[in-house]
């Protein structure tokens, strides 16, 4: 078996920084790179039945409060990032926020439970991955605990909203409707 792996084509090493000049995954080294405050704000949606989210709600799921364990399963993520994402360095964490939100019906008749995450840490790389697995904590942490009573739930549109910090400044993605924290 050939283990040699293609360099990446033209263009493409100075885009991915995960890259070697020899096309091997690398850990990037950022101890050059300035310490600054970095955010990161993501957020998902998790669809279920109007009946779940009812329980959810009125703390009738046997598993306990729902949301104060996602809560906790979503900072847990955070603080545990590079553990999941191979690259991803580990940072000291400053803070983690996590809010829910209602959201109206879908074309199915399925309502969902947002979430959004806010990672911040002051260091030398961004703290993106750290929020979206937050986020993705916290979704599939409420599947865990009512998928007794709603297996069809689904996870949607867990992305990126925002990144401040560093180099490259800031990004958000394009306006749209935002559904506010409860």
């Amino acid at each position: 078996m050939n283990t040699t792996t293609k360099a990446p084509t033209a263009g493409a090493a100075n885009d991915l920084t995960h890259f070697s000049d020899a096309g091997r995954a690398r850990m990037v080294d950022v101890s050059a790179k300035a310490n600054t405050q970095r955010v990161a704000v993501a957020s998902g949606i998790l669809r279920m039945r109007p009946a779940t989210l009812e329980r959810i709600h009125a703390g009738e799921i046997a598993k306990g409060n729902v949301l104060a364990v996602a809560d906790v399963a979503a900072v847990m993520a955070a603080k545990r990032t590079p553990d999941m994402i191979p690259m991803c360095h580990s940072l000291p964490l400053t803070g983690v926020e996590v809010a829910f939100a209602d959201v109206g019906a879908d074309a199915a008749g399925d309502v969902g439970l947002a979430v959004t995450t806010t990672v911040c840490c002051t260091g030398p790389t961004g703290v993106e991955m750290e929020a979206l697995c937050s986020a993705s904590a916290a979704l599939l942490t409420v599947y865990d605990m009512c998928k007794a009573i709603d297996r069809g739930m689904r996870i949607e549109s867990i992305q990126l909203e925002e990144k401040r910090g560093g180099k490259s400044g800031e990004w958000r993605r394009a306006a749209q409707a935002k559904v506010p924290p409860r």
